[in-house]
């Protein structure tokens, strides 16, 4: 006895264990035979734990027995069987949910680890994974978010039942085909199951080099302004000026001007310094009328000895701590980020208990 799960990542075969579970396995198959859990969402996916589906909200909080869909709400749940006793102890092992009352209802779970014997004697197994465990992998690397929901639907799509050994109770209706999915079960936040997400997808192997530096640069300037070297995470250097420094104490403005200005015409140069001693603070910077001058500038004076100095040359310094306002103006630091206050605070400090830490 066993039921097909056809989902957005592929198909899983569930044997059934009809005989130590008969109420159970009764339940599940009509509720297959009804068509109940198609576009069921795995709503909630532990990683190395549990796979959970089975509720037609996809909230983990709805959904109801064959027996409520018969019989009205008053048989929404049947009571769980626990003889004979049987373990979570494999992959793929198949329980009912408990609702917390020793109830069950139309969610199941699909176990992701071994061993897992805490949900012993919890949860009523009715069934394993016989084929498939590789579409159970798939599930369990899902990216999910704190509260274990997949960022990207998975769905299942369809259940075939491949034997039933129950005769159908009076009044089950049974669809002749699969029923539209509802709006409730349409709207869903996520990434539909069927959506594309692949970014480099027909893509050259330098056009996918520049997507995934561009998003290392990104996440470096993100960064950098977390911790205060970037004013802001979208502010760009100027691109005609060059940042200079590990100069000698002796070296000038005139000695840099001399040096630099065969790369191009240079606007203004300046080595900046203490505004009481007056002496070098040993960087600088340079103004060039091009940016192309300022470029060819940077790619060839970087590590050059001046003054007994190997110098380095950077564009990014002049938009980080460092600023430089413009000839004769000097540099402006950047500020620390004012650090936030509590978010919660204890105004009655008089109603605090000693026993409380």
């Amino acid at each position: 006895m066993a039921v097909i799960l056809e989902t957005s990542l592929g198909n899983m075969t569930v044997d059934l264990f009809t005989d130590e579970r008969p109420k159970c396995c009764k339940n599940f198959l009509k509720l297959c035979k009804v068509k109940y859990y198609n576009f069921s969402l795995f709503h909630s996916v532990q990683r190395n734990l549990v796979a959970q589906t089975g509720d037609p909200t996809g909230t983990g909080r709805g959904g109801e027995s064959i027996f409520g869909k018969l019989y009205g709400d008053q048989a929404r749940y049947f009571e769980w069987e626990v003889t004979p006793r049987i373990k979570h102890k494999n992959v793929g092992t198949v329980s009912m949910v408990n609702n917390g009352d020793n109830m069950h209802g139309s969610q199941f779970f699909i176990t992701l680890g071994e061993n897992l014997d805490y949900l012993d004697g919890k949860h009523t197994v009715f069934g394993e994974v016989s084929e498939g465990i590789d579409v159970l992998m798939k599930i369990n690397e899902a990216y999910c978010d704190e509260e274990h929901r997949p960022y990207k639907d998975i769905r299942i799509y369809h259940t075939i039942i491949l034997d039933d050994p129950y005769d159908d109770p009076d009044g089950l209706e049974i669809p002749d085909r699969s029923p539209e999915p509802t709006t409730e079960m349409k709207n869903s936040t996520r990434i539909g199951a069927e959506e594309d997400i692949d970014d480099f997808q027909g893509r050259t192997e330098e056009e996918i080099k520049e997507i995934l530096d561009d998003r290392e640069e990104k996440a470096n300037a993100q960064i950098l302004e977390m911790v205060g070297d970037l004013p802001d995470v979208d502010v760009k250097p100027p691109d005609n000026v060059l940042f200079v420094c590990k100069l000698n104490s002796v070296t000038s403005d005139e000695d840099l001007e001399t040096i630099f200005s065969r790369f191009g015409n240079i606007l203004s140069c300046e080595v900046i310094k203490d505004h009481k001693t007056q002496e070098s603070l040993q960087y600088a910077f340079i103004e060039f009328e091009k940016p192309e001058d300022c470029e060819k500038a940077y790619f060839k004076m970087d590590n050059v000895l001046i003054d007994d100095r190997r110098i380095h040359v950077d564009f990014s310094q002049s938009v980080s701590k460092v600023k430089w306002k413009g000839k004769g103006k000097g540099v402006e630091y950047a500020k620390d980020k004012e650090e936030k206050q509590p978010q919660y605070i204890i105004k009655d400090k008089h109603k605090r208990k000693d026993e409380y830490p």
